[in-house]
């Protein structure tokens, strides 16, 4: 076993060879069909390796499988042929050590692949089932599409692996084709955007792996800046080397070819986060989950083209975080539920009775992980480690951690009550969901109506 420095976002520049023999294949069929989670923007797939059954993110922009967070959930895998490795990922932090293990069997659907090298971190900090809910044990993107033409269905949530060789294209007069272009093995397509009231075309990476809906990298030459300078600081996600922050905004206009969304959210990450992103400098940014979902894809890395078509989300209003507040499904806690009553039949006086029945059940417990300044939350007095126990009157241990979420995302205004736990003290907090982009438009409104008023002549 040796120690390799490895750049993540890069290093695939070396394997080419390797190809011929790490690769998916179909068995006795020409298509497989998988069907997926869609867990905040993100696409969950299941993924058997060496006969043990995982659940992965499937993120285009990743060149090799990533495993993590097998600790207490892979009984029975057993990896061979390890050597020790460092991998580097979107985040402020560092570099992450890793273990590469070749001649792997993956399974995914009635796809296989008996060679195939995994990258396994054993860092139980780096895990991102806490920000998502449900369990996701690695991440995998650039083998799946390098073997077949993927049909991504996000109206109806399945993956469609195709033969390329078998494949035949539909006419679709509803549909847009562009070209695919990949730099180290990551897919990317030009767009263009309306910021600042100017058109600018942009170089985009397609992210799967991101449940925003699009990043922009700043430049005030291309006039790629907050418009009006309307923004807000706040947390943007976690990538392997840590979390990532910028600035939130509305861009005007996103276009593929006569595909139109105005009124979009845009996300303009901090430059350390994304520093290694940034190397390939005719790259403007990601077009992420939020956008994705809106359409239905056809992948075709063989061919050089990607295929988009409106689906059922096309016209659903982009939303985003009111409160401040991020959870983490931060463990389990232990909740007191009541049972249907029993009757008892007291034979001694002729009477009925009935007895009140409980049973204790470990539950989710969702944490505040991260609070936005000068929030909403914040300003209400909440702290980070509340436990979150009901909103608006609805406890929330029955609920998935996207439902609490979705409480967050409502309109401008609406009222928030929130149950919390903290240190064992049960306290309840109330605040309205606010909009920062009409907060900073009404007060520059006023600023300008104030310094009108103080340039007024009197006769």
């Amino acid at each position: 076993m040796f120690f390799r420095f490895l750049v993540f976002m890069f290093f695939m520049v070396f394997c080419d060879f390797t190809y011929a023999q790490s690769q998916f294949n179909l068995i006795r069929t020409e298509r497989t069909k998988v069907n997926f989670q869609l867990i905040d923007n993100l696409i969950i797939i299941p993924v058997e390796i060496n006969g043990v059954a995982l659940s992965f993110l499937l993120d285009s922009g990743v060149s090799k499988p990533i495993l993590f967070n097998i600790i207490n959930s892979s009984d029975g895998l057993e990896f061979t042929n390890l050597e020790s490795i460092y991998l580097r990922g979107l985040g402020d932090g560092d570099y992450v050590v890793a273990l590469k293990s070749e001649q792997n069997l993956f399974k995914i659907g009635a796809a296989t692949n008996v060679n195939q090298d995994v990258y396994i971190i054993t860092d139980a900090s780096i895990n991102f089932t806490p920000r998502l809910g449900v369990q996701v044990h690695g991440i995998i993107g650039y083998d799946i599409f390098k073997d077949f033409i993927v049909e991504i269905n996000y109206g109806s949530k399945f993956l469609r692996l195709n033969n390329p060789k078998t494949f035949k294209y539909k006419n679709c007069r509803t549909c847009e084709t562009l070209n695919l272009t990949l730099v180290n093995n990551k897919p990317f397509i030009d767009a263009s955007v309306v910021a600042n009231n100017k058109k600018v075309p942009v170089k985009l990476l397609m992210d799967s792996g991101g449940s925003d809906a699009l990043w922009l990298f700043e430049d005030d030459s291309l006039g790629l800046v907050p418009e009006n300078n309307q923004y807000f600081v706040d947390f943007l996600g976690k990538g392997l080397s840590g979390s990532v922050h910028g600035k939130r905004s509305k861009l005007e206009e996103f276009s593929i070819n006569d595909f139109h969304l105005k009124n979009l959210n845009v996300a303009y990450p901090d430059s350390a986060s994304v520093s290694f992103a940034r190397k390939f400098k005719e790259r403007s940014g990601s077009m992420a989950g939020e956008l994705l979902k809106r359409f239905n894809i056809i992948m075709d890395y063989g061919n050089g083209k990607v295929t988009f078509k409106k689906n059922k989300y096309f016209n659903a209003p982009f939303e985003y975080n009111k409160s401040g507040i991020i959870l983490e499904q931060a463990g389990v806690r232990i909740v007191k539920e009541r049972e249907s009553n029993r009757f008892k039949d007291d034979q001694s006086s002729d009477k009925l009775m009935i007895i009140e029945a409980y049973k204790y059940e470990l539950k989710p417990a969702f944490s505040i992980v991260e609070l936005r300044p000068d929030s909403p939350a914040e300003r209400a007095g909440l702290l980070l480690g509340d436990i979150i126990l009901s909103v608006n009157g609805r406890e929330t241990h029955p609920l998935k951690l996207q439902e609490v979420n979705t409480f967050f995302r409502e309109e401008e205004g609406k009222p928030i009550k929130l149950v919390i736990e903290r240190d064992g003290v049960i306290m309840t907090f109330r605040f309205k969901l606010e909009s920062l982009f009409l907060k900073k438009k009404a007060l520059k409104l006023r600023a300008l109506y104030c310094k009108l008023k103080n340039n007024v002549i009197v006769p």
